[in-house]
């Protein structure tokens, strides 16, 4: 097959103009393409409005040769194409005498279970949430409540962090091995659009995802494997420097009828991929106590920032109706004065900013799509990089008590909800106040009553915020956008939750923002927090065989810092399900 590049066309065009465009690239009849299929979409909005798709395809034409001889010096626009298959390695001659156990079913524990079952392997799942079809009630239920299930939440669950989210797929990963490949193919096997194997920047929806990861799940079933829920891992047994097995916490409750329900106890295996996720606080405090070699690693902090879609769509297209071009993406960076990097993270088109706590008296804030994304606002994380050196300490865990300050900062600040300031006045550090009717369940209804009440001052103050209340009055709100929250929120002074180096980050890298996207530095922009939950705040060491120093300890993924995203992270399950592979015959 030919692999043709830069074939552009307008928004809006069928099947039939692709194949059309690529004949009249390769200058042959129509019918001497017998084959196409796409390889990459892309949008080049340089010259907008007339915004172009540019393809790149893989098509089999009569007389190639011939026609790779007309393109002679011309590579980049025809060449011969080159798919890399992925393939999994030829397994290990060393025999098991215990399990396979992979904790925690986000898209890296997830992928390293179906490639293992996959491959004959039976390994067993122990997720210390429910279920997703399970997991969807009760988030749902926090969000409407304000009850918080900490085993069950937007952080903890099967399919991870990354389900209530917009389901990015995009990786700056290399994918010399074709495992990104294998990943989106993954998906689509199991319930996603096609198209997110050939998108520059494909994506699946919270409501689509869900059921992808139940289907996953019970593939591995059919395949032998096991997946428990309600099952946390509360300690590791170590003998002669190897791990030998595992303490389960099972379900609280008696009489539970989902099935793969752990009932606890203690777990033989012989390789344990820890595949945890960035919050499993309480577990990376536990393999500390263990001796498991770790250490506290940068990552970013900030707050998420709510436009109009339709702003954004003129901004980025030229049009406020965008039609099968979809809501708009954006991207922005800068970087402070003080050289911390400043950039847009987990950017949501017409989506939710959601609230992702998963610990009491401590407010988490994320952002989710729907695959439609057809909501009203346009949100992303401003975040700003912090190191060790923000920490205050030198301990491996210093960076997870610095989450945790800042969490406790936005649920003081919020009284429990999602704390919601307009940007002008975060600039100036006053409070937004206005009461809001709504729909509770998309956190548009705020509580009577003034916003002091019930916040702690001084405990803000001994906590080290760094603007002070100023007098905020009531003003009027009409016809300004408000916040698209899943979860109640409320207005309120979100810039005593960061330190002031970070809302100084903030401030210049909006200004930065503004005169790329215009009026992303709008005063009427929403901001809320805390985005605290970017990534892992630990490292947990491992060598080339992905194992740490305690062997068959694997640590996987990105809450053991080596990934940063769902697709990242399910190719990082799949190189550890390759490592085990290589080691041990099924």
């Amino acid at each position: 097959m030919l692999r043709v590049n830069q074939v552009k066309l307008r928004t809006g065009h069928s099947a039939a103009d692709l194949k059309r465009q690529t004949a009249s690239i390769l200058r042959v009849p129509e019918q001497n393409i017998t084959e196409l299929r796409i390889i990459r979409q892309s949008i080049d909005a340089r010259k907008k409005p007339a915004v172009l798709y540019i393809y790149s395809v893989d098509v089999a034409v009569k007389d190639e040769d011939r026609i790779l001889h007309r393109f002679r010096g011309k590579e980049n626009l025809v060449c011969r194409s080159e798919k890399t298959e992925y393939r999994f390695p030829a397994a290990g001659a060393r025999e098991r005498k215990a399990p396979i156990v992979i904790v925690g079913t986000g898209p890296a524990g997830l992928f390293c279970g179906y490639f293992l079952a996959l491959h004959g392997y039976r390994p067993i799942l122990l997720e210390r949430g429910k279920c997703v079809e399970e997991r969807k009630r009760d988030v749902e239920i926090f969000w409407e409540t304000g009850k918080l299930d900490p085993g069950s939440n937007v952080q903890f669950g099967e399919g991870g962090a990354g389900t209530f989210s917009d389901g990015k797929l995009n990786t700056l990963v290399k994918d010399r091995d074709g495992r990104n490949r294998a990943v989106l193919e993954t998906f689509v096997r199991f319930g996603a659009k096609e198209s997110i194997c050939y998108e520059a920047k494909p994506h699946i929806g919270t409501d689509v995802l869900c059921g992808v990861v139940k289907r996953m799940r019970e593939e591995i079933i059919r395949l032998g494997g096991e997946v428990r829920f309600e099952s946390r891992v509360t300690d590791i047994l170590v003998e002669n420097g190897r791990v030998r097995g595992v303490t389960v916490e099972g379900p609280a409750e008696e009489g539970h009828t989902m099935a793969g329900t752990c009932s606890g106890g203690y777990l033989e295996c012989e390789s344990l991929v820890l595949a945890t996720g960035h919050s499993a606080r309480d577990t990376f405090s536990m393999l500390l106590d263990r001796g498991v070699p770790m250490e506290a690693k940068s990552f970013a902090v900030g707050l998420r920032v709510e436009h109009p879609q339709r702003m954004i769509d003129l901004s980025q297209y030229g049009t406020e109706h965008p039609g099968d071009l979809g809501a708009a993406p954006y991207k922005v960076t800068a970087k402070a004065r003080d050289g911390r990097g400043v950039y847009s993270f987990c950017m949501c088109p017409g989506g939710y900013v959601v609230n992702a706590s998963s610990e009491e008296g401590r407010t988490a804030v994320n952002g989710m799509s729907y695959s439609a994304r057809d909501g009203k606002n346009a949100n992303s994380a401003v975040i700003v990089t912090v190191t060790p050196d923000d920490f205050g300490s030198g301990h491996p865990l210093a960076g997870v008590e610095f989450q945790r300050r800042l969490e406790e900062r936005a649920y003081a600040v919020g009284g429990g909800k999602i704390p919601v300031q307009r940007y002008g006045d975060f600039k100036q550090c006053v409070e937004s106040r206005r009461r809001v009717e709504g729909n509770a369940a998309e956190g548009i209804r705020e509580q009577a009553g003034d916003f002091a009440q019930g916040i702690n001052e001084q405990a803000i103050s001994a906590q080290g915020a760094d603007c002070q209340d100023t007098g905020a009055q009531d003003t009027d709100n009409a016809g300004k956008p408000y916040p698209q929250c899943k979860g109640a929120w409320v207005w309120a002074d979100v810039s005593r939750i960061l330190p002031k180096s970070c809302n100084q980050a903030i401030l210049e890298g909006m200004e930065v923002f503004g005169r790329q996207i215009t009026g992303f530095d709008s005063p009427d922009a929403c901001l809320s927090g805390v985005e605290s939950r970017t990534s892992s705040p630990v490292r947990i060491h491992r060598d080339e065989q992905f194992q740490s120093e305690i062997r068959g300890l694997y640590p996987c993924g990105e809450g053991a810092g080596y990934a940063g995203g769902i697709v990242s992270a399910a190719m990082d399950g799949i190189r550890v399900a390759e490592a085990i592979a290589g080691e041990y015959a099924p």
